[in-house]
């Protein structure tokens, strides 16, 4: 069906100038999360133009929109240009290409100005991709591993420059090297052009194709580790290491680094890398099984932890309940539903998974939740900020989570409360954040009704005998959606 969203702000980064040597795609978005901050891009699409579009490739363009959800950014767009024809033409698709930018009359909400040649090598502190400097301010910081890969930097071009730096070389004894490329493409390119044979003689480390590190799936940091990585998240805990310390840098910050066992500034290094790209990209596609002309003779098999979805009953009249747990700002995904070897194996398996939620908050909380027979969570800033997967909100509606109310929220997690039957309200006065406190018992009356009316909310804190106002954004399909308890509901209703 049609995708519905609320209309955002439309913001335009003016990129000019040229990358300087060793200054990368990844120091322009790590720039922009510097001054825009993770919720920086709520409610809001960035469209980069400027004479500086020009000199970036599609694959550099494609690190920096990466990270636009880093930004909380609803998404990040680029002109399809002479840039992006280029591209299509060595994947053997220029038929496909179709010029498309904005008008010349094109009005923007705000404009953001970033010179590309004034730009240094960045790195993200722990433990968020906003807390940003300059690399040179923190070299020397002695380290112990260094990963390069995931969604954010793990292209052709990524893979080949890391090789060329380590040609010849060594990496630091007491550093911890892997490589994740970014798909079967790249990993066969760089096997038949002799990169990856450069890496593994440096004593690199070449793991599959996938996520991995970055989720927490293998190759996590000794306890109290400095790792190095190439990726687009440094959540406390993400790794898979409760107290290792991970920064995020390019992928030429990361090979000086990882030959010289400390944070290393690439401009050090010597002279700057030029790849030559080859005229045409390996492309086979024999491994891709198309659909089934008889889909109803196909046989699923479903293993031990493949669950059917939890069924959500719709919302009654008035939703009364605890405080479950009161958190402050910028919870991340991580937060409600951590990743990592020890939940990600469940696959669907939700009563399993629900083990786990808010593990690292609070390791009471699921052991609550089911004492109360649910409740409500109250929250900050960006509430739900990282990633988007559906468990974090999955998760916690089978335990019961009736609400969130917080001081506001990233997109994609309120949007994935609604689709599951959670009611996301925002304090209209954010002070009101501090008259709730855990085990608090809290009433949304008249609830439904107000929701299909469109009238005022008031949440009454039980406890301690106050009343207080609180507002949402949701849309009148949303609010029917969360009246019959969540889209599939709706869309079984719309159906039927």
């Amino acid at each position: 069906g049609p995708f519905y969203l609320t209309m955002p702000k439309v913001i335009l980064v003016k990129l000019s100038g040229n990358l300087q040597p060793w200054v990368t795609a990844k120091d322009v978005i790590l720039e922009l999360l510097r001054r825009l901050t993770v919720k920086g891009g709520v409610g809001k699409v960035f469209e980069y133009g400027g004479e500086g579009v020009n000199t970036l490739t599609v694959t550099e363009r494609a690190t920096i929109t990466n990270m636009g959800a880093e930004l909380g950014a609803l998404t990040s767009v680029f002109p399809s240009d002479a840039q992006t024809k280029k591209y299509l033409k060595m994947q053997g698709r220029e038929d496909k290409w179709k010029p498309v930018k904005a008008a010349s009359t094109a009005q923007y909400d705000e404009v953001i100005e970033i010179n590309l040649s004034e730009l240094e090598p960045m790195i993200a502190k722990p433990h968020s991709p906003d807390n940003v400097c300059k690399v040179s301010e923190i070299k020397g910081i002695k380290v112990h591993q260094v990963c390069i890969g995931s969604c954010t930097n793990s292209s052709y071009h990524d893979l080949t420059v890391a090789a060329m730096m380590l040609k010849g070389r060594e990496i630091h004894p007491e550093v911890s090297l892997t490589i994740s490329p970014g798909s079967r493409q790249v990993l066969e390119m760089i096997s038949k052009n002799g990169a990856l044979a450069d890496m593994i003689a440096s004593g690199a480390r070449l793991i599959e194709v996938a996520c991995g590190p970055c989720i927490g799936m293998g190759q996590s940091p000794p306890s109290g580790g400095i790792s190095i990585r190439t990726f687009n998240r440094n959540f406390e805990g993400r790794s898979g290491t409760a107290d290792a310390h991970v920064y995020l840098v390019s992928p030429e910050t990361a090979i000086a680094t990882a030959i010289n066992g400390v944070i290393s500034d690439p401009r050090d290094f010597g002279d700057p890398i030029v790849i030559k790209y080859p005229k045409k990209f390996i492309v086979d596609d024999s491994m891709i099984i198309p659909p089934s002309e008889k889909p109803e003779e196909v046989s699923i098999i479903r293993g031990p932890n493949i669950k059917p979805l939890p069924k959500k009953e719709p919302m009654p009249d008035t939703l009364k309940g605890d405080v479950l747990l009161k958190v402050g700002d910028n919870i991340t995904t991580d937060h409600i539903m951590p990743a990592g070897a020890k939940v990600l194996p469940l696959r669907s398996n939700i009563p399993a998974i629900s083990e786990f939620v808010f593990e690292k908050v609070d390791k009471e909380f699921v052991k609550r939740a089911k004492e109360k027979g649910g409740g409500f969570l109250i929250g900050g800033i960006n509430y739900g900020q990282g990633s988007s997967r559906e468990h974090a909100a999955l998760a916690p509606m089978y335990l019961g989570v009736k609400a969130v109310i917080v001081k506001s929220f990233a997109r994609i997690h309120r949007a994935n409360l609604v689709n599951f039957g959670i009611l996301p309200l925002t304090f209209e006065n954010e002070n009101d954040y501090n008259l709730f406190d855990l085990t608090d018992t809290i009433e949304l009356p008249d609830i439904k009704n107000k929701l299909k009316s469109g009238g005022k909310i008031i949440l009454k804190n039980l406890t301690k005998n106050k009343e207080i106002k609180i507002t949402h954004t949701l849309t009148p399909r949303e609010a029917d959606i969360l009246c019959v308890g969540g889209l599939l509901n709706y869309q079984a209703q719309a159906v039927n």
